[in-house]
Formats: structure tokens, C-alpha cells, sequence
């Protein structure tokens, strides 16, 4: 027992030492807009779009590894690839598109984290002001290290989502079947709830987070074994929370006919379907999905855009060092909070025009993923094998094909 014990120990070790990048950037899709997102779907539609959560949990696992592949490879952030190699107008373009969106994005987390107090009777102008404070002093104060600690805390707290699930008595069963029995509703809410679900879980922030995140954190190549582990078991463990979010609405309010716009309603709605743990326990997992999104996202913009432009970044660099790179995380963090306190601003209409944005930089940065992760000259013996082309470039178009949708949807108001 001791030699078995000897031997496996490093290796559980080593493993410990590498974990963080997988598991914080997947669970940091399932933010204020994912949870909303999937209890829409669980609450309209019962479980007939499992199915497709099932097929996208292998595209976010392609895309996440190839973020953690190129990071570990290249010692770079995919920011300062994409400069490289398609030059400064494409780097301005996409910096720009995604400096705007997760401005909106952003703005749904401090809306989540009101949203999550407000069914307790707290004011947003007390939870708000607090939330933003302590984002920013754990992002400026805290050390790489401390940072981590914190990001995998709130990740954990997604397990209230897990235990709601059995508290709610949902139909095991009939979820099964809706896993792999692909179901279409023929109708515009149907449609754009899908589109949601696919551009909530696989994101443009969420490609420039976990490969600035892997070279920050001093991972190498040698790390890689343990590292895809890492982020399979992400991709995984984050679609098992969705999971549960959808079967819990579905086998409460999708079952009585209730009708919900955010997660707020799904929490409220809960009450006296499934009593006050039940809302409790959603609300909180909504206040930890959206705190996470609020940590993530301004780290991930402001590692996006310095490294565009080669200007230094770090969560262990100091203000004198990195003085872009804290100014970015600071207004990432003010310009949100601030619009979540501004009286009578339509926060969905920020959400969905921010979705559209998302939508429409995907496919592009992903393509540009390709074309790097494919690339001998960059990635030497360490390019896709066949099956990662093909499931990847079928994730490509079908995203191509949702966002068009969804942008028309938006033009023409049918959201």
C-alpha cells in the first residue's frame, strides 16, 4: 500500500498544481446570463433542449483545450497570437467588439447579484456599491494565488444547483431521454432559447480568458496530460450544473404553466412550488454564478486587450508595472456596477444586444483559433488531430448559423 502510495501521490500532486484554468473559465460561462439562459429553458420548454447541452459539452471541451494547448505551447495569450499573425486592424477590431460586449456582459453579473439580494428585500444600491468593491480590491490586492483560491470557492458554490435538483423531485428518466433524443419545437422562442443556450456556454471571453489564464499561472507544456484533464473535466462538471438548473425549472414551473424573463422570476417562482430552500438555494447558486462572472470577466478583458498591444499584465503585477492593465480591470468593474444603479436602464436590452455582439465575434475569433491551433510553424508537433477539426469546424458553423438567426431575431424584435 505504502509503494502504490509513493508512486501515485506526485502524480496527484502535479495534478493539484496545474488545476484552476479549466475548471474556473468553464464554470465562469454559467454567470447571471447562463442561469438565466438555462432556467428559460427548463421553465418554457421542460427538457427538450437537453439534448443540445449534451452535443455543445464536447465543443466547449474542444475549444477550452485548444486555448489551453496554444497558451502552453506558445507561452502567449491568444490576444497577442491573433497581432502576430492577422495583424493590427483584425487585433483592433476584435479588442474592440469584445471590450463592448463584455461591458454588457459585466453589467448582467451586477444585475444578477441585485437580482439574487432583491428576493430578500436588499436594496441594489447597498449589494451593488459592496459586490464591485470586493471584485476590485481580491482582483488589485490579491495574489495569483489568492485570486485562484477564491474563483475555485465560488466555483464550488455551484453545487446548490446539483443539490436543488433532488430537492425539487424532478423525472430522472424522461431527462435521459431527452439527452439523446434531439427534440424541435417549430417556433421563434423555441429557436432563440436554443441559440441562447449554444453562445451562453461557448464565448469569445471565455477563448482569450482560459489561454492568458494558463500562461499567467506558469503552466508549460509538460503540464499539458494533466491539464486537458482539467479542462474535459470542466467542461463536464459545468454542463452537469446546467443540467440540473433546466430539470429543476422544468419539473416546477414548466409543469404549472409559469413564465419567467430572468432568474429572478425562477427563484421567486420556486417559492411556493417547492418551498424556501428551494428559492434560497437558487438565489444563492445566482449570487455565486454571478460574483464568478464578475471576478472572470474584467481579468479576462483586461488580459485580452494589453496583450494586443504588448503592454505587461498579471494578477501578480503591481499598479506601477501594469498600470493599463488595472485601469482596464477598474472600468470593467465602475462603468457596470454604475449602469445597474442608473433608475429605468433596460438591462435585457443591454443583455441581448451584448448576446449579439458575442454572437457575431465568435465564429470569428474561433476561426482564428483554427487557423493558429493548425499552424506548424506556431504549434509544431502539437496541432489538431482530425477529430478536433471536425468537431470544432461543426461548432464553428452552427454558430455561424445561430448567430444569424439571432441577430435577425434582434433586428426584426422578435427577443
Amino acid at each position: 500500500m505504502r509503494e502504490r502510495l509513493k508512486i501515485i501521490w506526485p502524480r496527484v500532486l502535479f495534478f493539484l498544481g496545474v488545476i484552476g484554468p479549466g475548471i474556473i473559465a468553464a464554470n465562469a460561462d454559467n454567470d447571471a446570463g447562463g442561469i438565466t439562459t438555462y432556467s428559460i429553458a427548463g421553465a418554457h420548454f421542460g427538457t427538450t433542449m437537453l439534448w443540445v447541452l449534451f452535443l455543445i459539452t464536447f465543443s466547449l471541451a474542444i475549444t477550452q483545450e485548444m486555448g489551453v494547448r496554444m497558451g502552453l505551447v506558445t507561452r502567449q495569450g491568444l490576444a497577442g497570437i491573433i497581432r502576430e499573425n492577422f495583424g493590427v486592424r483584425w487585433t483592433v477590431f476584435a479588442m474592440f467588439a469584445m471590450l463592448v460586449a463584455n461591458l454588457g456582459t459585466i453589467t448582467a453579473e451586477f444585475a444578477g447579484i441585485a437580482a439574487s439580494f432583491s428576493i430578500f428585500g436588499i436594496s441594489k444600491y447597498i449589494v451593488v456599491p459592496i459586490a464591485a468593491l470586493v471584485v476590485w480590491l481580491v482582483l488589485y490586492g490579491g495574489s495569483f494565488k489568492t485570486t485562484q483560491k477564491i474563483f475555485l470557492i465560488f466555483s464550488a458554490f455551484y453545487i446548490v444547483y446539483i443539490i436543488n435538483g433532488f430537492l425539487v423531485k424532478p423525472d430522472f428518466g424522461a431527462a435521459v431521454v431527452s439527452l439523446v433524443k434531439p427534440t424541435l419545437e417549430w417556433s421563434t422562442p423555441f429557436f432563440l432559447t436554443m441559440i441562447a443556450l449554444i453562445g451562453t456556454t461557448i464565448t469569445p471571453w471565455g477563448q482569450f480568458f482560459i489561454q492568458s489564464y494558463v500562461v499567467d499561472k506558469g503552466l508549460e507544456i509538460k503540464h499539458y496530460r494533466a491539464e486537458k484533464i482539467e479542462v474535459y473535466f470542466g467542461a463536464f462538471l459545468t454542463n452537469i450544473v446546467s443540467f440540473f438548473i433546466i430539470i429543476s425549472t422544468a419539473a416546477t414551473l414548466y409543469k404549472v404553466g409559469v413564465r419567467i424573463t430572468d432568474a429572478k422570476d425562477a427563484a421567486d417562482a420556486l417559492r411556493p412550488l417547492a418551498g424556501n430552500l428551494a428559492q434560497f438555494l437558487f438565489a444563492f447558486g445566482l449570487f455565486s454564478a454571478s460574483m464568478l462572472g464578475a471576478f472572470i470577466l474584467p481579468t479576462a478583458t483586461a488580459y485580452a486587450v494589453c496583450e494586443a498591444f504588448g503592454l505587461e499584465s498579471g494578477v501578480n503585477t503591481k499598479w506601477k508595472d501594469a498600470k493599463i492593465f488595472y485601469s482596464l480591470i477598474l472600468a470593467s468593474i465602475i462603468i457596470p456596477a454604475t449602469l445597474v444603479l442608473i433608475p429605468k436602464v433596460s438591462l435585457i436590452k443591454i443583455m441581448i444586444w451584448s448576446q449579439d455582439i458575442n454572437g457575431i465575434l465568435l465564429p470569428i475569433i474561433l476561426i482564428f483559433v483554427m487557423k493558429i491551433i493548425n499552424d506548424k510553424r506556431i504549434m509544431g508537433e502539437h496541432t489538431n488531430k482530425p477529430i478536433g477539426n471536425i468537431i470544432a469546424w461543426l461548432t464553428i458553423i452552427g454558430i455561424i448559423a445561430a448567430t444569424a438567426v439571432l441577430v435577425v431575431s434582434s433586428i426584426l424584435g422578435y427577443n
